[in-house]
């Protein structure tokens, strides 16, 4: 009886067994088809998201946007499914690598398989729920089936977005001569007293772009010079450090530690102004009693001091009158149509081979331009946008009535507002996640573009190419942003990339409706303690007392954002890896946090870890235990020492860490996925570079302490680096010679940095063909380098330092260095002269020369550098300084062109002299 029922429960089970192993055998195959299906039903659900935009009913437009809503819990699910699957079953290794090796396979195995077959159950259940989502849609609110031509039009314009340059200039300031002329003047000329300047306008007019290009033309006119973003929710502690770090930052000087106070930091700030002419920028100020907390810091040196604030409250600059004098510049009136039909045309023909607008798009242009109200920031985005159309008078007028529609149909919401919700439904779907990820920043926040970049690449909006990191894959997508006027570029590198960022509050206000709505994200400071949705995905916290979830969360992205005014709760830090299970991001960096928990190693799905900036002074062993780990970052921390266990994260692609952080580099080796790495210190065993030299992904190396005995081992490691970008060696000494032969052509190499003595210039520097940027510094080179030099197609920078060059004449030939645009010269002992043919140094911006102690006469043929907007002159001899002064030096002629040249002595604690052409 027994062994019949057995029997029976034994053929009973198999079809269940034989059910399961098909399952798992098609298990690759349906994660592949999961992955392919939720794209497409992500396009769905943003065609229904402009269903509901778009009803004019409030009561069906709210049930359509629950049902929105409940397509994005299924597509929710998807994700979860296959971010399951990539980590827990497709990767899945065993914990305890001590144990007997076959036990520990067999128990691996079968958690393995156990874990592949949840997971083929789930996507079927989750297939179902989409299926019944999707149709129950439809038969509630049909939509029109989508044009696949209109998606292949769309990608092939994303596509040819991709090949253009980036594209970057100040054309959002149109027809606004005057208002620059009078700015200009206000800053420059008239009273002595410290004067408050407000530039006053309604949103979007202008007023940033106008003040900052105004801005940029005078500051060097002053003494000192910052500027500083206000914004909403500003504090005055927060509003006085940045005002601080900014006056530091310009004398290259550390801010002072243990300055937190409004009292400390006001007597600081004031110390730096002391007998100062200075000129300080605050943008967008809303609240009158800002003037308040910062009108005792801005001392009255009773020297011209200037003020300059942008506004949408002419309140803010009345207020300042009750101690300062006041000039107010109102931007009410909007642009002419002349104006705003020629700067919409300088967006959307951008593209164009002439840049005109065509005869047929005349009108239409027109037509567009009235409907953006003469705003520029609407007329930038709508022209960014068209840009990527093409030029077909059938799609632009259907493109204008659909506009017309659009703002009829929404007439409550401001037009603006509408234009650049329109802009961003424009976007590919990948462009639109990015552009969206900037609501997890504070308004106003610049974002460093590398930070911001990776990720992107962690949340899996960067999609592979062949042939190219992600890294090179999401610039572009930077640069579609920026090219649709949708993201403003703070600053930028020398070669032209975007280096940090930020969107205009208009656009970040758009952000945020948007992510409410989505589940995208949510943004928690002091007024709103509590995650609005179950169904949240991404979480900035803002506030050190934020309580958090007390179960297990969906969120798979956290930012701190407390800064470095507010402890961040051990308690709250202790709950991430118990609460959150399921993180890609946890970001801290400049947040007051000093304490990392032991069990950090649950997060097993973490993908970008950063400490940046915070006070941490060692990592747990746990983080061995983030085996998915692909970004950590511990610069400007106090880690001294990486932990073995490091060893152990395979994924790890950027390991950030400055050379006082010491690593253990026996099993570096086996990193390969790692692109950057800290500074290394070549030993005399051959395991640094033994291990070093495995990693075939290398970007970036940098070696400290190099001696002549390591020179073949060294030469043998960077002919083998196929990807390298940026290469620094640093010798262990000054008379320690870097004699290297460098066979690879090194294609990708874009900066060299040598410290260190030559005897001789390296022959192969000329032949790496996309170096932007050289340093040198101790090379002692005798012979005329620049001879090797000049014909590189691509050097922007040049810097020869610290006896870099020992001959005494550097001449500067007829059509060499066609592209430099920065050159740096210091402590050149024996330097004497600088010869500047006509037609060299074409393109050249700024010169700096700093401590040249022959030098005694100007540069032949400065005065033909067209293009010298600065010449830096510091500890310079005296004679010539008297040389080139503006009362009577007798080579002034030479230099008088120069828009800003400025001569600064070390011991002097303002400059001795700043002239040139703008001052004029």
């Amino acid at each position: 009886m027994a062994e019949t029922a057995v029997s029976l429960a034994g053929q009973h089970a198999l079809p269940k067994i034989l059910e399961a192993v098909k399952m798992l055998r098609g298990l690759p195959k349906e994660v592949i088809d999961i992955t392919d299906e939720l794209e497409s039903f992500q396009d769905f659900i943003n065609d229904a998201d402009k269903v509901a935009e778009a009803e004019q009913d409030d009561g069906k437009r709210h049930k359509i946007k629950e049902r929105v809503m409940r397509l994005r819990e299924a597509a929710f699910r998807m994700e979860d499914i296959i971010d399951e699957y990539n980590i827990s079953c497709k990767d899945k290794q065993p914990d305890d690598p001590r144990c007997a090796a076959l036990l520990c396979e067999a128990v691996a195995f079968i958690k393995t398989q156990i874990l592949r077959l949840q997971s083929a159950y789930k996507i079927q259940d989750v297939k179902l729920l989409v299926r019944a989502e999707r149709d129950g849609f439809q038969r509630h609110f049909p939509l029109e089936k989508r044009s696949t031509s209109s998606r292949g039009n769309q990608d092939a314009t994303w596509q040819k977005l991709r090949m253009d340059p980036l594209f970057i200039e100040e054309d959002e300031v149109v027809g606004l001569d005057n208002d620059r002329a009078t700015l200009k003047y206000w800053l420059t000329n008239g009273r002595e007293q410290r004067t408050v300047i407000s530039v006053v306008g309604i949103a979007g007019v202008g007023k940033t772009t106008l003040a900052k290009q105004v801005y940029d033309q005078v500051r060097n006119n002053f003494e000192c010079h910052a500027l500083i973003t206000v914004s909403q929710s500003f504090s005055a502690v927060g509003l006085l450090t940045h005002m601080l770090n900014e006056l530091c930052k310009e004398k290259n000087e550390d801010p002072p530690k243990d300055v937190s106070t409004i009292e400390s930091l006001t007597k600081e700030v004031r110390n730096r102004l002391r007998n100062k002419r200075y000129v300080v920028l605050f943008d967008d100020v809303w609240n009158e009693t800002f003037w308040d907390h910062i009108e005792s810091a801005v001392i009255d040196n009773k020297n011209g001091s200037r003020i300059l604030i942008t506004t949408r409250d002419e309140k803010v600059a009345e207020y300042c009158r009750k101690s300062s004098f006041v000039e107010v510049h109102n931007l009410e009136k909007p642009l002419t149509e002349e104006e705003s039909l020629k700067l919409f045309c300088k967006k959307a023909f951008q593209y164009s081979s002439d840049g005109d607008c065509p005869e047929e798009l005349k009108d239409i242009s027109l037509e567009i331009v009235r409907k953006c109200k003469d705003l520029p920031l609407a007329i930038v985005a709508i022209g960014g946008l068209l840009s990527q159309k093409d030029e077909s008078a059938p799609e632009w007028g259907q493109f204008s009535r659909d506009l017309s529609l659009d703002l009829e149909r929404n007439s409550e919401l401001n037009s603006i507002t509408k234009i650049l919700g329109l802009s961003y439904d424009d976007l590919p779907i990948n462009l639109r996640s990015c552009l969206l990820y900037f609501g997890m920043y504070p308004e106003d926040y610049e974002v460093k573009s590398d930070r911001l970049i990776r990720q992107w690449i962690t949340e899996g909006f960067v999609k592979h190419e062949t042939g190219k990191s992600l890294e090179e894959v999401g610039q572009p997508y930077l640069s579609g942003l920026v090219h649709r006027s949708l993201v403003q570029v703070s600053s930028l590198r020398i070669d032209g990339k975007v280096k940090r960022c930020r969107v205009h509050d208009l656009i970040h206000d758009m952000i945020l409706r948007k992510v409410k709505d989505t589940g995208f994200c949510q943004y928690i400071d002091g007024r709103d303690q509590s995650v609005s949705s179950n169904i949240v995905r991404r979480l900035t916290i803002a506030t050190h007392d934020f309580s958090g979830s007390t179960r297990s969360s969906p969120i798979r992205s956290i930012l701190i954002m407390t800064g470095k005014d507010e402890n961040l709760s051990q308690d709250l830090v202790n709950k991430f890896p118990t609460n959150y299970m399921l993180l890609k991001v946890l970001d801290f960096e400049g947040s007051a946090f000093s304490y990392v928990p032991e069990n950090l190693g649950n997060l097993c799905h973490l993908k970008y870890l950063s400490f940046r900036y915070t006070w941490i002074a060692s990592l747990p062993k746990s983080i061995g235990k983030l085996l998915n780990l692909e970004t950590l970052d511990i610069r400007g921390t106090g880690v001294s020492e990486m932990p073995e266990e490091i060893s152990k994260l395979k994924k790890l692609r950027h390991l950030l860490a400055y050379s006082r952080c010491s690593i253990q580099w026996k099993d570096i080796g086996g990193m390969t996925s790692l692109q950057e790495i800290p500074p290394v210190i070549i030993d005399d065993d051959g395991v640094v570079i033994r291990e070093v030299g495995k990693l075939k992904q290398l970007r970036e190396l940098s070696v400290n302490d190099f001696e002549g005995k390591h020179k073949e081992t060294l030469c043998s490691l960077i002919n083998e680096m196929p990807l390298l970008e940026k290469l620094l060696i640093d010798a262990a000494d000054w008379s320690e010679v870097i004699d290297l032969y460098i066979t690879s052509p090194m294609s990708t190499l874009r900066k060299l940095v040598l410290f260190g003595k030559l005897t001789r210039f390296p022959n192969w520097i000329s032949q790496f063909p996309n170096l932007v940027q050289l340093r040198l510094r101790g090379s002692r080179l005798t012979n005329d380098a620049l001879q090797s030099l000049n014909n590189m197609p691509r050097l922007l920078f040049l810097v020869l330092r610290d006896n870099a060059y020992e001959g005494e004449t550097l001449h500067f030939q007829r059509g060499w260095f066609q592209r430099l645009k920065q050159l740096f010269l210091q402590s050149l002992d024996k330097l004497k002269s600088i010869l500047i043919d006509r037609g060299a140094l074409c393109s050249v911006e700024e010169i700096v020369l700093r401590d040249l102690s022959q030098l005694k006469t100007v540069p032949s043929g400065i005065q033909h550098l067209e293009k010298l907007k600065d010449l830096y002159i510091d500890d310079m001899p005296t004679e010539f300084e008297q040389r080139i002064a503006p009362d009577g030096g007798e080579d002034h002629w030479i230099i008088q062109d120069v828009p800003h040249v400025r001569i600064w002595s070390e011991d002097a604690e303002e400059p001795l002299h700043i002239f040139g052409r703008s001052h004029h």
